[in-house]
C-alpha cells in the first residue's frame, strides 16, 4: 500500500478505513446516506479531493454508491443466490422437466427473460469445441435472469444449428426440462459437464444489462456439456453479478 513521506498511510485511505469501520459496525446501514463531501474536509481538514478519493476507495470496494446530486451511500445488501454447481445439474433435475434455475432460486420464482434466439456464425473459441465446420451456423439462446425482480445472470447458449433445426431449441421456449431434456429426446442428451470459472471487471453492457453498482466485479462460468459419447452438444456463457451469487460444490473424495 503506497504510504506518504513520513512512512503513514495515506490520508485519503485512513479516511476511507474509518468509514469501512463504521459500516462494518452498523453506524450507517444499507442505503444510508455517508457524510458528504464538505463534512470530511470539514472533520478531517482536507481539500476536497481527498474526500471524494476516500469515497473512491468506497465505491471501487462496492461498499458505497454515489446517486448523482443526492451524495453517496452505502450500497444495499443483495440477495444471495447459492449456485450449487454439481445438484444443479443432475439428470434427475432437467430430466423429469425440472429447471436447473430453480434449485438455484431455492422455492422464489425466477424470472427468465429472452433477449432472442438466432443462427450465426459462433465465436471462434466456441465453433471447435461444437465441431463446427467453416461455414456452419450455430443456435444461439441469450438470456438475462432475474430473481426478485433484479437482474443476477446474463447467458448465451451455442448448439449446432443443424442439430435443434425445427426444434423447441430454436424457439424462446424449449419446453420443460430445457434444452438437455431436448437434446435428450433427438439421442443426444448431456451426460458430462465441464465449467471453467474466471472473473473480471464487467464492460459497460454488461453493466447496464446487470444493473451494477461501480466497483462490482462479474463471475464467468463457461460450460460445456458432452454426450456420453464425448461430443460436444452445447457451450453455455454464463455472466454472473458477483455480489449475488455463492458458488457451491459439494461432492465426495474418491
Amino acid at each position: 500500500m503506497a504510504k506518504d513521506v513520513a512512512g503513514r498511510q495515506p490520508t485519503y485511505q485512513r479516511i476511507a478505513a474509518e468509514l469501512k469501520d463504521a459500516i462494518a459496525a452498523g453506524e450507517y446501514g444499507p442505503g444510508e446516506r455517508l457524510p458528504g463531501e464538505s463534512d470530511l474536509m470539514s472533520r478531517y481538514g482536507v481539500a476536497r479531493m481527498t474526500a471524494r478519493q476516500a469515497f473512491g476507495v468506497l465505491q471501487a470496494e462496492g461498499l458505497a454508491e454515489a446517486r448523482k446530486g443526492a451524495g453517496v451511500f452505502v450500497r444495499e445488501h443483495q440477495m444471495v443466490i447459492r449456485r450449487r454447481g454439481i445438484q444443479r445439474l443432475a439428470v434427475e433435475v432437467w430430466g423429469a422437466g425440472g429447471s436447473i434455475w430453480e434449485v438455484d432460486g431455492k422455492g422464489r420464482e425466477p424470472v427468465v427473460e429472452f433477449l432472442g434466439v438466432t443462427d450465426e456464425a459462433a465465436p471462434d473459441a466456441v465453433a471447435p469445441v461444437l465441431g463446427l465446420g467453416e461455414g456452419a451456423t450455430a443456435c444461439v439462446r441469450r438470456r438475462r435472469f432475474l430473481l426478485d425482480g433484479k437482474p443476477v445472470m446474463l447467458a448465451t447458449s451455442y448448439l449446432d444449428a443443424a442439430l435443434v433445426a425445427g426444434t423447441p431449441v430454436a424457439e424462446p421456449d424449449s419446453g420443460p426440462g430445457g434444452i438437455y431434456a431436448r437434446l435428450a429426446e433427438l439421442g443426444h442428451g448431456p451426460a458430462r459437464f465441464r465449467e471453467e470459472i474466471r472473473s473480471r471487471m464487467p464492460g459497460p453492457d454488461e453493466a447496464a444489462r446487470l444493473g451494477l453498482a461501480a466497483g462490482t466485479p462479474v463471475v464467468l462460468v463457461c460450460r460445456t456439456a458432452y454426450t456420453a459419447e464425448g461430443k460436444a452438444v452445447e457451450v453455455n456463457e454464463m455472466v454472473l453479478d458477483s455480489s449475488a451469487y455463492v458458488l457451491e460444490y459439494e461432492f465426495d473424495a474418491r
